[in-house]
């Protein structure tokens, strides 16, 4: 397909949307690194220096998106006691952490904790007291769905801690694949304080929101290149579709010259976005009738108790 051809229209209206055939695409890629994605290992590390902030010690921690939040070892350090269940949201990633948790018959028999791995359709409602999300919110498809999933897999008063990135990230692509008439860049992703209501929506109390800024500089296009594939490819449905040639790729090297700051070495813009919020005790409405299941009836009971 030759490269000339114009970025395809697309019907969505939300410049936030992924395209969801790219979406398995790249997570299939992904699944076969040797380590998760450069970004993902250094954003879990500042992740992890906000672990303190939070008194509560989760005796059962769910890692969301668990290969590519990068965190095992983190969380294992700040909480020994924990069990650690790790969530995969597609097949070839699930796969990858199955292999990757599989114990030898000695460890077996020598006992201790064992990681579990789930899709995120078997996560037991209820259960975790810290659910952690690194690096995954943005690659997330239903904003709503993964914030009712994270609140649904809770326990009352569990937390849960996140991380994506923001709208301004690699702001400086834009004006030249406008420009190149190259399509979309990325999808514009989702402004903090959008995030922030949405939680509200999802039933979680008193969301905390913040951001970072941070400037990444390389010394050549094709270094910048290979460091933005390994984060996994462009998800926007504005994006160009067809195949791209090496003429492409060598005007595109050119263009990303203009990047060039003081200093010399190509510039780009990132937006990091983290947030923890709570799940409080669910508020039964006042009316002339009201029903509640056994389980919530129990449930109840034993937080009256304790």
């Amino acid at each position: 397909m030759s490269a000339s051809l114009a970025p395809p229209k697309s019907e969505t209206t939300d410049p936030r949307a992924l395209d969801a055939a790219a979406l398995t695409r790249h997570a299939r890629r992904l699944a076969l690194a040797q380590e998760p994605p450069w970004l993902h290992l250094d954003v879990a590390a500042r992740m992890a220096e906000r672990l303190p902030i939070i008194k509560l010690k989760p005796q059962r921690v769910l890692q969301w998106s668990a290969f590519l939040g990068a965190a095992d070892a983190l969380l294992a350090t700040q909480y020994p006691q924990a069990e650690q269940l790790c969530v995969e949201p597609s097949p070839a990633l699930l796969a990858r952490s199955e292999a990757a948790h599989k114990r030898a018959w000695w460890q077996v028999l020598r006992g201790g904790a064992q990681t579990q791995i789930v899709p995120p359709g078997q996560v037991a409602a209820g259960q975790a007291e810290l659910v952690w999300a690194n690096m995954c919110l943005h690659a997330s498809p239903d904003l709503a769905a993964a914030l009712a999933a994270w609140h649904a897999a809770l326990a009352v008063d569990g937390f849960v801690m996140f991380s994506c990135l923001g709208p301004d990230s690699f702001v400086e692509l834009r004006p030249i694949f406008a420009r190149m008439a190259w399509g979309a860049t990325a999808p514009q992703w989702w402004d903090m304080h959008d995030i922030g209501d949405a939680m509200v929506t999802a039933g979680f109390a008193d969301p905390v929101m913040d951001q970072e800024r941070i400037s990444l500089t390389w010394a050549d296009g094709e270094a910048l290149l290979k460091d933005l594939r390994a984060l996994g490819g462009n998800l926007a449905p504005e994006r160009f579709t067809g195949c791209r040639g090496r003429a492409w790729r060598a005007k595109l090297l050119s263009e990303l010259e203009t990047l060039r700051a003081a200093d010399g070495r190509l510039k780009l813009s990132l937006e990091l976005v983290y947030g923890h919020a709570f799940k409080p005790k669910p508020k039964i409405r006042v009316s002339a009738e009201t029903t509640l299941s056994l389980e919530e009836m129990r449930a109840m009971v034993r937080r009256s108790g304790a």
